[in-house]
C-alpha cells in the first residue's frame, strides 16, 4: 500500500514535466514533485487516489491549486491514466497563469483541458474562452470561443 502511493505521488511529476519528450516515450522523473492536501483517500479496487481540500502540487517553477484531485491509475502497472483537478483549479508558472474550474490531464495524450470559465494570464494579457487544451509535447494551445484581451503598448 505504501509503495503504491509512493508510485503515485511520483507519478505526479507527468503534470509538471520539466523536459521535452518525443512521442513514444515516457516523460523521466527529473525532477521531485510534493503534493499536500489536508485528506488523501486510496482506494486499490477502483484504482484511484483523491487528494481533497487545499490541494497544491508543487514541482519545476509549476504549482497546481484545486480544491480536490482524483489520480486515476492502472490496476495492473500503476502507471496513471488520468488526473482530474476540480475546483477553483489555478496553474501558475513564472507569471503565467491559468484559472479554471476544472482541469483533466491526459498522460497518454500529453494533453490538458481546462474548462468552466477558463483563463489564461500573462502579465496584463488575457484569453478566455469555454475550454482550452494545451498540447504538451507541442507547447500549444488550443481555445474554444476565445476572447483575447491584449494591453496597448505604451505611446512613446
Amino acid at each position: 500500500m505504501l509503495k503504491r502511493l509512493l508510485i503515485i505521488s511520483l507519478l505526479f511529476i507527468a503534470i509538471f514535466p520539466s523536459q521535452s519528450f518525443s512521442e513514444g516515450t515516457k516523460p523521466g522523473l527529473k525532477s521531485s514533485i510534493v503534493v499536500t492536501s489536508e485528506t488523501l483517500i486510496t482506494d486499490n479496487r477502483a484504482h484511484t487516489a483523491i487528494f481533497e481540500n487545499n490541494v497544491i502540487a508543487k514541482s519545476a517553477g509549476m504549482t497546481l491549486y484545486a480544491d480536490k484531485m482524483i489520480v486515476y491509475y492502472s490496476g495492473d502497472s500503476g502507471d496513471v491514466t488520468k488526473i482530474e483537478a476540480t475546483g477553483d483549479v489555478k496553474l501558475q508558472k513564472d507569471a503565467k497563469l491559468i484559472i479554471a474550474q476544472k482541469a483533466t490531464y491526459y498522460p497518454d495524450k500529453s494533453e490538458v483541458v481546462f474548462a468552466g470559465g477558463p483563463r489564461a494570464i500573462d502579465g496584463e494579457n488575457v484569453v478566455t474562452g469555454t475550454k482550452m487544451t494545451y498540447f504538451m509535447n507541442e507547447d500549444r494551445f488550443s481555445v474554444e470561443n476565445s476572447k483575447v484581451f491584449l494591453k496597448a503598448a505604451k505611446d512613446k
